[in-house]
């Protein structure tokens, strides 16, 4: 199958293994006492640093014969740094300001929820495309495959069975999704829209999926699965998949901070966002894969206000905001 088949397999499942419930009163008091926590304070990230190859200056006198048939030194282009910690993508900075309506939609109507995720996907390669390859990371759109009830994608069905997520495959680069579950629930697991259905929840949803595939096309993910891989222990592998997954929930906080004037998201929405947050993630009883509420409210609240693709480097973050 290959590592890539495996990896996306990995991934796939540990995917659908983010549980999201609506809990009871006393985990809602949890979720709001979690409004105080501030977001992650990461050293200012220096973007200004050295030429890595000499240029050529043009010569002060007249040039010999030789000079003159000398062919033109072609600068090298940079490399582009894969690893977690140092990637290319940190000197990216923040994502444009675009105009991205998302109009009145229904998140239980399948064919509005659809054409939401679709425009506002491409909404996302337009913000995310260029700012890449500016820093020289080639980069290409992801595929989507939305259904209205229940599909299987390279990495498996979706939704995975008894829940409701979206999941991002790596292996053929494809975010899936199915609106009935994300919005109403599938099993036990209720849906986004039992928490907030105003369909801003689910969008950002899907920036976070965005966010893998950010995560893949930079080499983060690559990276991320090398030292899964390398990890002796299930306790060292589960912590670099709350980095990863936290991370993908901060750089999907950016694109929504990207478009808040036009899609809109007020400060009411806003507020409705940072408090969906607080409510999602791991609990006990489920694998410690994707972060407490406390932590992803954390740093959705740390992709929106800090809004600079360093500000999302959770590998360089303290174990207890990834915990």
């Amino acid at each position: 199958m290959g590592v890539v088949g495996v990896l996306g397999i990995v991934f796939g499942s540990m995917a659908a293994l983010f549980v999201l419930i609506v809990v009871g009163a006393a985990m809602l008091k949890s979720a709001t006492r979690s409004e105080t926590t501030n977001p992650v304070a990461i050293p200012t990230y220096d973007t200004d640093e050295p030429e890595p190859f000499p240029t050529r200056t043009r010569p002060t006198r007249e040039p010999t014969q030789e000079e003159r048939e000398e062919p033109e030194t072609v600068t090298p282009q940079r490399q582009v740094n894969t690893s977690l910690k140092n990637n290319t993508v940190y000197r990216a900075g923040a994502l444009p300001r675009l105009n991205c309506p998302a109009g009145n939609v229904s998140i239980y109507n399948h064919s509005q929820l659809k054409a939401l995720i679709l425009k506002t996907g491409r909404c996302m390669d337009r913000a995310w495309g260029p700012i890449l390859q500016k820093q020289g990371i080639p980069f290409r759109p992801p595929g989507y495959a939305i259904a209205a009830r229940r599909g299987r994608g390279a990495c498996g069905d979706y939704p995975h069975p008894g829940g409701m997520v979206p999941y991002y495959c790596p292996r053929n680069s494809t975010i899936y999704a199915s609106t009935s579950a994300m919005a109403s629930g599938n099993g036990n697991s209720r849906g986004y829209g039992d928490i907030i259905s105003w369909h801003g929840g689910i969008i950002s949803m899907m920036a976070h999926e965005y966010g893998h595939h950010v995560q893949n096309v930079t080499g983060l993910m690559n990276s991320w699965w090398s030292s899964t891989l390398e990890s002796s222990s299930q306790s060292g592998k589960l912590a670099l998949s709350r980095r990863l997954e936290l991370q993908a929930t901060c750089f999907g906080a950016m694109w929504m901070r990207s478009v808040a004037a036009s899609y809109p998201v007020n400060t009411a929405n806003r507020a409705r966002l940072f408090s969906f947050y607080g409510q999602v993630g791991d609990y006990p009883g489920y694998p410690r894969d994707h972060g407490s509420p406390q932590n992803n409210y954390r740093w959705f609240r740390q992709g929106w206000e800090r809004s600079k693709a360093y500000q999302c480097n959770t590998w360089m973050a303290p174990s207890s905001t990834t915990s």
